[in-house]
């Protein structure tokens, strides 16, 4: 049997049609762009082609974003934030207004190859306690009709993007999997109309996440390279939890009467910092673990798994609420840089940085070799700058654990100091801080230098007054 589930030769209309289908089904990304110094649209392209990246999915419909994608062959998926589903469920002409907006002025003048608008992230997670239960289903009805209208049915698919607590089991097995009871009526409204409507279910899923919450995880489960206690459920045998995730709410469909309803994974990735499994090493595994399988598929739905990584690059301004880790998710640093080796199938070279980014000057604001780690300011100060600042590197377990006192004191004041764009007033900790022209790195720990701010010259990135006139308030209270 071959991978797709037929017989097999080696006539060339079946090559071709593999080669189809896996091109089809190649490697797609996330990118999120919660950074203090996102990299300019026009670089984002063209990594993303160096690195034969051939579907993108956005957080929101930003112009000057989806004007990049103006003829790049890529397929982008926008989405709807969370915080504008109520004005669209209660409008069906503002569901008409935002994808004429933000649909058919790139569609038909950019032409950008919009495929899915993704209404809503994860509105049902339970950390939500129902704050869009009743909003959501209203706003994907809505954006359909309004791409109806636009003309734009047929070429631009409706989704919602899931957590994967949506579905649960009642026991390890995937096949006794089935929506949430809490939402469960509402969820095969949702298939169902998903399904009428030739559209996708999006699932987010996240074997990290599992290891996060759970101490007793088993760590190999969550691994595409064999677990030696696998689920045998019915004669299907799951070595991961990926696939026996995957297939719960495959079950959970079937349940629901929509066995075959396109399924996409929206995101799923592995962290490379900010908690005690979070790291490269582990996120090479996971990654290209999942890369090298994608194409055989699960035990109930063998074939190309349709898939995004999460994420391409870090976001220094993603919330830490769930975890350090939140902003560290990139399968490549801030400023473009591959974090380590991973071939996405298209791309069998390794990972391609980002080209024509340009960095401040090699300068860090460290502590002043004359300064005293038992000076009452320190603690004011490091707490000052990580309140601005990203420290999520700093802890046990992550890659700056290695520092000693004066290395994380170090390592705050230059986060400090590289996100207010190497101002000399950002590494004013009062005689505690001084600048300095040799590398701190040390072994795991890179203390970053920022680059240069993408709009620098309209002041966009500057430090901004208010936070100026912070500074200087903190600096007097501090002398």
């Amino acid at each position: 049997m071959g991978i797709l589930g037929k017989s097999y030769g080696f006539e060339i209309t079946t090559i071709l049609l593999l080669f189809m289908v896996n091109t089809a089904h190649s490697i797609g990304a996330n990118w999120g762009t919660q950074a203090s110094h996102p990299l300019h649209p026009s670089i984002i392209v063209k990594l993303l082609k160096d690195n034969g990246i051939q579907k993108v999915k956005l957080f929101d419909a930003e112009a000057r974003v989806l004007n990049s994608f103006s003829g790049s062959g890529i397929e982008v998926m926008v989405g709807i934030p969370n915080e504008m589903l109520y004005s669209i469920a209660n409008s069906v002409e503002a569901a008409e207004r935002w994808v004429e907006r933000n649909v058919s002025a790139h569609v038909s003048s950019n032409n950008v190859d919009i495929r899915y608008v993704a209404v809503g992230n994860e509105p049902f997670l339970s950390t939500y306690n129902g704050t869009f239960i009743s909003t959501t289903f209203p706003a994907i009805r809505n954006i359909q009709a309004a791409l109806i209208k636009a003309g734009l049915a047929n070429r631009v698919k409706v989704t919602c993007p899931l957590n994967a607590d949506v579905y649960q089991s009642s026991t390890e097995q995937p096949s006794t999997g089935d929506f949430r009871p809490d939402i469960r009526d509402l969820m095969i409204e949702i298939v169902n109309f998903l399904s009428l409507n030739g559209a996708p279910f999006t699932v987010n899923i996240y074997p990290f996440i599992s290891l996060y919450n759970d101490a007793n995880f088993p760590v190999e489960f969550a691994f595409f390279d064999g677990y030696s206690s696998p689920i045998n459920d019915q004669g299907r045998i799951y070595t991961n939890v990926f696939d026996a995730n995957y297939d719960t709410l495959v079950w959970a469909l079937q349940k629901s009467g929509n066995g075959n309803l396109t399924i996409i994974v929206g995101e799923m990735g592995w962290p490379t910092d900010g908690d005690r499994n979070a790291n490269v090493a582990l996120a090479q595994r996971f990654n290209q673990g999942f890369i090298s399988q994608m194409n055989r598929g699960t035990p109930m739905r063998p074939g190309p798994v349709d898939a995004y990584l999460f994420g391409l690059v870090d976001e220094d301004k993603k919330s830490v609420q769930p975890g350090n880790f939140e902003r560290h998710w990139g399968i490549f640093y801030f400023d473009g840089t591959p974090k380590y080796n991973l071939s996405l199938g298209s791309n069998s070279r390794g990972l391609v940085p980002a080209s024509n980014v340009h960095h401040l000057p090699n300068r860090w604001c460290v502590m002043s070799p004359s300064a005293s780690t038992e000076d009452p300011q320190v603690a004011l100060s490091v707490s000052y700058a990580c309140d601005r600042a990203d420290c999520t590197s700093l802890g046990q377990g992550t890659s700056c654990s290695n520092l000693d006192a004066r290395g994380n004191i170090s390592y705050a004041f230059n986060s400090y100091y590289q996100e207010n764009n190497q101002l000399e007033t950002a590494c004013q900790f009062p005689n505690l801080s001084v600048i300095t022209t040799t590398d701190p790195s040390i072994g795991s720990c890179r203390f970053k230098v920022m680059i240069q701010p993408s709009n620098l010259r309209s002041g966009g990135y500057l430090l901004e007054p208010m936070k100026m006139a912070q500074m200087l308030v903190i600096l007097w209270t501090l002398l």
